[in-house]
């Protein structure tokens, strides 16, 4: 039996779903034609940029080297990419966060990938954009505990930070927006390449096992995937309560009403294999047992459940199927080099 223990009620629920054929959904229609799937799940063109934070090579550079310098932090040990690891698919292979002083924090380190496609920012929504979600984490006393009345003056009086905010943004010193804007700058280059699925959807039928293919009828339709995982980046940008055990109000904590107690932001799927562990704490170590939790409907009933979280009858032969197909959403992401940081104490 799975580890996730379903209350009598909840057991007693699914096993009347499961077993009762009246009790089922009527048939759904006809699925889509590949063309339809094609266009529901076309990569995008370019990458979307605000109007106030064009890119350019000057300050996706600066950004990057921002990005990997721990002398943002108080301890002049965590940089950005200590959370958001590039060999770990921009998170950090742990079930949660460590911060400052190696403290354990409360909530797994999110991945950064294809987060310029996004909308609210970081598990809880709290910040309304990535430049305002870039310095969140260098300021927070639990996590990089860094100071900016501290860090501003340092990166202006160092020789090659002036030089680089110097060429990102005409001549102008650092200061708190302009280390924002070229961290999210640097952020918004993010994205994952081309994954076998996107071959697959695009036309090459040998480009993913005939289990995988089951796997995405699965994911559209009877386990009910897309309704939050949706479109090229698998995620609505919503927030959803899950069911987890968790006592984390989430988005709960901003919006005070009853569907956000308890809701964390779908993340994307893209690459999710190698993003072990799972959901917002943590609280599952492999893929297997996250198709189990949705399997069995959460662990907890509550109000606040979302209505697409509820036991999904699915065999085991289901379960493998949609493994698969969530398998070929890894893309063969370029290497990422790591930047030359300037030279100096903090």
């Amino acid at each position: 039996m799975s580890k996730h223990h379903l209350s009598f009620w909840c057991w007693l629920g699914a096993t009347l779903l499961c077993a009762s054929p009246a009790l089922l959904p009527p048939l759904a229609a006809a699925e889509p034609s590949r063309e339809a799937w094609r266009l529901k799940y076309q990569r995008p063109s370019a990458i979307p940029y605000p109007a106030d934070n064009l890119p350019s090579k000057e300050k996706e550079l600066l950004g990057k080297t921002l990005f990997f310098d721990p002398r943002l932090s108080g301890s002049g040990w965590i940089s950005c990419a200590t959370c958001h690891n590039p060999g770990l698919s921009w998170s950090d292979g742990l079930p949660k966060s460590l911060g400052e002083g190696m403290k354990t924090l409360d909530r797994r380190t999110p991945t950064l990938l294809n987060i310029a496609f996004g909308d609210r920012m970081m598990w809880d929504g709290r910040a309304k954009s990535l430049e305002d979600q870039s310095l969140g984490p260098i300021q927070s006393s639990g996590e990089m505990n860094g100071d900016l009345q501290k860090i501003i003056p340092w990166l202006q009086t160092n020789l090659g930070y002036r030089q680089l905010f110097a060429r990102a943004f005409s001549g102008q010193l650092p200061n708190a927006e302009n280390l924002a804007m070229a961290i999210a700058a640097f952020e918004r280059t993010i994205v994952s390449a081309v994954s076998p699925f996107d071959e697959w959807i695009a036309g090459n039928e040998a480009a993913i096992p005939d289990e995988a293919k089951r796997g995405f009828d699965l994911f559209n339709g009877t386990a009910g995937c897309a309704k939050c995982h949706s479109g090229w980046n698998f995620t609505d940008d919503g927030f959803h309560d899950i069911g987890l055990k968790s006592t984390d109000p989430g988005r709960g904590r901003f919006i005070p009403v009853e569907s956000q107690r308890f809701a964390f932001k779908t993340p994307t799927l893209r690459n999710i294999a190698r993003r072990a562990h799972y959901m917002h704490d943590g609280s599952e170590d492999n893929l297997e047992a996250v198709i189990d939790f949705y399997n069995h409907g959460g662990d907890v009933a509550r109000p606040s459940l979302a209505p697409e979280v509820k036991p999904l009858c699915l065999t085991p032969e289901d379960e493998h199927a949609l493994l698969a197909f969530l398998q070929t959403l890894t893309s063969r992401d370029p290497q990422v080099s790591y930047p030359e940081l300037p030279e100096g104490k903090r």
